[in-house]
């Protein structure tokens, strides 16, 4: 049986990087007696798969990683066995099933992301967000992405969804996964530019809301409602 796993990361953990939490979990799996799948062969690992990984100084409501089970373990008791093993920071929030298709990962589904963007001096005031609807009405936003080999420029308006004003923070819903990724920060960094602003003017705090995949009928969904709860 597969299941996708959804926790969230809050507090010092935000400065774990993605391979300790992954060893993280590997540990507090064992403890909670979870009936994992392992490989075969002559160094066996959990058969165990993260989505759309979170940087490190990011907080997250919406983390998920699939694994593979031996036998099927209720949503309630599985969800209750891993809070209990859990440190600060670390909460477990859905234990759900899922196909068995390998097209259905989380990681090859993911298409979407939203975040929540703070300023930690408090710098994001009224003249701020006065620009936001300029910004967003605009045909095209063309920046220079860099990647490891070479520098490009790319129109990213396709791939922001939505972007508004919440409170004294911005929302924004953009697209995620490995065919177009776009990081929040680049967003941020390219509004405060519209704005005639330096980003390094601000102390931006990045939250990760949830991960989207796309249902049948083309509407973005979180992932975990791709699953099923399993009954006790």
């Amino acid at each position: 049986m597969k299941v996708r796993v959804k926790f969230k990361k809050y507090g010092v953990m935000k400065f774990i990087g993605h391979l300790d939490v992954m060893r993280y979990f590997q540990k507090a799996l064992r403890r909670a007696d979870i009936p994992v799948a392992f490989t075969k062969g002559f160094s066996p690992h959990m058969v165990m798969s993260f989505a759309n990984p979170l940087g490190v100084g990011l907080t997250s409501d919406g983390e998920y990683f699939d694994l593979e089970i031996t036998r099927p373990l209720s949503t309630k008791e599985a969800v209750k066995r891993l809070n209990e093993v859990m440190v600060e920071g670390m909460e477990v929030l859905d234990f759900v099933e899922i196909s068995g298709d390998k097209k259905s990962t989380g990681m090859s589904i993911v298409a979407a992301a939203d975040y929540l963007v703070t300023d930690k001096d408090g710098k994001m005031d009224d003249a701020f967000f006065d620009g936001l609807s300029r910004f967003t009405e605009q045909e095209k936003i063309n920046v220079m992405k860099k990647t490891k080999r070479s520098e490009k420029e790319m129109d990213i308006r396709p791939l922001i969804y939505e972007m508004k004003r919440q409170g004294n923070a911005m929302y924004m819903r953009v697209s995620a996964g490995s065919v177009s990724n776009l990081k929040p920060e680049l967003v941020m960094e390219t509004y405060t530019s519209f704005l005639g602003l330096s980003s390094k003017e601000f102390r931006f705090v990045l939250h990760r809301l949830d991960n989207y995949a796309r249902a049948e009928d083309g509407a973005l969904v979180p992932l975990n409602a791709l699953g099923k709860v399993i009954e006790g």
